[in-house]
């Protein structure tokens, strides 16, 4: 699939000022206007992230009405639930508010859904079992809850008051809930923005808000109270669940990997050791390491596995966990890749890039535990909007992956009448549909598919920050740009170009099967390593040809040296 390169506009008369008032290079300066960085103090803000630059938790709507009911229910030792979701987030979540709501003295319990038997959210079976085992009259919905209307009303008959903490999209008409604490109704351009943060960033917010409301009444054990050993399950949610890594984030991610490194959690310490973590963390060992190993056993069966290990107490309790949610994982990757392998086959059958502007696929038995990563594959092989639908009997479900410029919620609020029900943001969603319905489902997805995009909007966009030259890039540079990390959402990683180069020496394939390519380019001043990973079965660049890269450092046998990650190239 070739990229469509959007290159940044150089803008020296804007990048030059701001590199000698900040002391950092022109380069760098270029990449922080990139991403919509020019003025001082916010860069330092940005460059610099502080805890003590995080906003006031009570600025999230409805958080003083959820905190007085939650310190009511203390008060009264009222039982309360809460009641979370089977992904990092709604683990992480769930994990910390059991821990701060147990310490603050509060009488608590948890709930996890089983993704296969009660499918996503505050679904009115999930609800029913929950009471089943936990009979309360408070029940905390974390990372679900805002379409919930109905089963929040049901449960207002049954004398159950809900507080929501979510972010994902609100039904209209919203869940009567005593407090629904959720960001997108934040819509003063007086309040902070908070729409970037993901369900356990809402979660650190509550529990700040509940400490420091709890000092204000000279509670037990408040006055005490550290948050920041919260921060590793900060981290852990927010990286995994892929929202932006700007603003708040920014700030709890940045002392969350730091925290995440060296945490005394026997849970965490045994999954870094059956990952075969590096010592220091970043947002690559969380989202391809640690998420996808807490995610395993939330996606085959229930999440109940990954919670445990996060509130282990032991190393000799947590490190058998670890190693189930390791094999679950394993498993997990082989029934997805037999997926992906047969959408892949069935949608390359009859593809037209003409006239598909969407990909709907859905299949008796298909397992609904993986049908978002598959959805994620098939979107990266053919950059559509995709579904993925999978399950047995006379409901399945499905969920979807999106592309820039197409509002999957939004879509799937256009076919309502085709649903059972459905939820999500912008760019990733989920559904239940009656089998029968799946043909007209995908033509009107297709249809609104059309008229959102333009032909140009289905060819993935490859951005770059500049166009250097080699002479550019040294060790010192790439760690002055170390400054933008932790990179992700939001804050992508940096990547260049550089026009008219050519190979120094014969490119050489590496790995088992040669799936591997390792070039060395010069512009005829400086020669770098580049390495061009899955590219063996690419068409190799000859010739004088543009290149697109991410700088890194390759270090090998004590030898650290410029290296350059290929994402692309083209004649020149």
């Amino acid at each position: 699939m070739k990229f469509r390169w959007t290159l940044a506009p150089s803008q020296p008369l804007l990048t030059g000022p701001l590199a000698a008032q900040l002391k950092i290079s022109p380069l760098l300066a270029q990449c922080l206007v990139n991403r919509g960085l020019s003025e001082p103090a916010a860069i330092r803000n940005f460059l610099q992230p502080r805890l003590k630059n995080l906003a006031d938790p009570f600025l999230l709507p409805n958080m003083a009405a959820a905190v007085e009911r939650l310190l009511l229910a203390r008060e009264r030792n009222e039982r309360l639930v809460i009641f979370g979701d089977y992904d990092v987030d709604g683990v992480t979540s769930t994990a910390l508010l059991v821990e701060v709501l147990g310490k603050l003295g509060c009488n608590v319990s948890y709930y996890l859904p089983h993704r296969l038997d009660e499918g996503y959210g505050l679904s009115q079976d999930a609800v029913e079992n929950c009471l089943k085992t936990n009979p309360v009259t408070l029940l905390l919905a974390v990372d679900c809850g805002s379409t919930a209307v109905e089963t929040i009303a049901w449960l207002r008959t049954r004398n159950v008051e809900v507080i929501v903490l979510d972010h994902h999209q609100i039904s209209s008409p919203a869940p009567e809930a005593v407090a629904l604490v959720n960001p997108q109704l934040s819509t003063l351009n007086s309040q902070p923005a908070f729409t970037e943060l993901c369900s356990v960033g809402l979660a650190f917010k509550f529990a700040h808000a509940l400490v420091k409301r709890a000092r204000e009444l000279g509670l037990a054990g408040a006055a005490d109270f550290d948050l920041r050993p919260l921060l590793d399950l900060v981290a852990l949610g927010t990286v995994a669940d892929l929202v932006p890594l700007t603003g708040e984030n920014r700030i709890l991610v940045s002392t969350g990997l730091e925290r995440l490194s060296t945490t005394p959690r026997p849970g965490l310490i045994a999954l870094k050791q059956i990952a075969q973590c590096p010592p220091k963390l970043g947002t690559y060992e969380v989202g391809f390491q640690l998420g996808p190993r807490l995610n395993a056993s939330g996606r085959l069966e229930t999440a109940e596995e990954s919670l445990h290990l996060l509130l282990s107490n032991d190393l000799a309790s947590a490190t058998p966990i670890a190693h189930k949610l390791d094999s679950q994982n394993r498993e997990r990757q082989k029934i997805e890749r037999s997926i992906a392998e047969e959408v892949s086959g069935a949608v390359r059958a009859r593809f037209n890039p003409q006239t598909d502007f969407a990909i709907v696929e859905g299949q008796l038995m298909w397992h609904v535990g993986v049908v978002g990563i598959v959805a994620s594959r098939v979107l990266q092989e053919f950059y559509r909007p995709t579904i993925i639908i999978g399950g047995d009997g006379d409901q399945w479900r499905g969920s979807g992956r999106s592309i820039a410029g197409f509002d999957l919620a939004a879509a799937l609020r256009e076919c309502d009448d085709l649903l059972v029900r459905h939820g999500g943001h912008a760019m990733a969603a989920g559904l239940s549909i009656k089998p029968e319905n799946l043909d007209a489902f995908r033509t009107r997805l297709n249809d609104l598919a059309r008229r959102a995009l333009k032909p140009e909007d289905l060819q993935p966009p490859l951005r770059l920050d500049a166009e250097v030259n080699l002479g550019d890039l040294s060790l010192d540079t790439i760690t002055d740009l170390d400054q933008l990390r932790p990179t992700g959402m939001g804050n992508p990683n940096v990547q260049f170009c550089a026009r008219h180069v050519t190979h120094a020496r014969p490119l050489q394939r590496m790995g088992s099967e040669k799936q591997h390519v390792k070039l060395w380019v010069t512009d005829g001043k400086v020669t770098h390593e580049a390495v061009w990973w899955n590219g063996g079965k690419a068409s190799l660049p000859v010739g004088k040809f543009d290149l697109a890269f991410a700088p890194q450092v390759n270090d090998f046998n004590g030898r650290r040296a410029v290296q350059l990650k290929v994402l692309d190239w083209r004649a020149a």
